[in-house]
């Protein structure tokens, strides 16, 4: 029986090699965007990255890109509140501000929120986001709300497990189970997960792969 949301794995050596000559490339950061006025034309396809306190989503963007200091990783949770352009080849790539802080401002909260939805229902080049779950805690209810967000955006998101080299193989097992059941509710999810580890270079082979595709 085949499993729902399944590990995404490349089609071969082409697509691996796509994604490599992709990332290769020189990545340069664009502007920080505090305001839906002040985003960048709409003119080259863009992924985005969206993830709550602490996933590691800096940590991630860097070794995609293999620029240690590319995407600052800010001690304290909550102080990127910038939707952050950088430009890769003919495309962009977009650290989303991080949700799910319990310790920010309200106001600065509800300004974060409108900024994501004006921003996910009105960029018409997003080809997918990606939603970075901690492997070591599965789908928690901050992550549900970005999901519901998507959903009702109708933008394509991709689950990315982090820091899997922080769990046994055993634990990995369960964590995976509860995700797949979270995402059996989101009709936006994208059919396969990408298992990650910044820090042992798991899957970034096959996210750098799928974002090739992704023209």
């Amino acid at each position: 029986m085949t499993l729902p949301f399944p590990l995404a794995e490349p089609d071969g050596p082409a697509e691996i090699e796509a994604g490599r000559k992709l990332f290769a490339g020189q990545t340069e950061f664009v502007k920080g965007v505090v305001a839906i006025d002040g985003l960048p034309d709409d003119d080259r396809a863009e992924v985005c990255f969206a993830g709550r306190s602490n996933v590691g989503k800096s940590s991630l963007i860097n070794a995609l890109t293999g620029h240690k200091g590319l995407a600052r990783a800010a001690n304290t949770p909550g102080r990127t509140q910038e939707i952050n352009f950088f430009s890769l080849a003919d495309r962009y790539l977009v650290d989303l501000p991080g949700y799910g802080y319990a310790n920010a401002p309200l106001p600065v909260v509800e300004k974060w929120q409108r900024l994501l939805k004006a921003y996910l229902a009105g960029r018409v080049n997003l080809r997918r986001a990606f939603v970075l779950i901690d492997a070591r805690h599965g789908v928690k209810p901050v992550d549900e709300e970005i999901m519901s967000l998507l959903n009702s955006s109708a933008v394509t998101f991709q689950v990315v497990l982090t820091k899997a080299d922080k769990n046994k193989a055993s634990q990995t097992e369960q964590v995976l189970t509860q995700v797949r059941k979270a995402l059996g509710k989101h009709p936006a999810a994208f059919p396969e997960l990408v298992l990650t580890s910044a820090n042992k270079g798991t899957g970034i082979d096959t996210l750098r792969a799928i974002i090739a595709g992704l023209s």
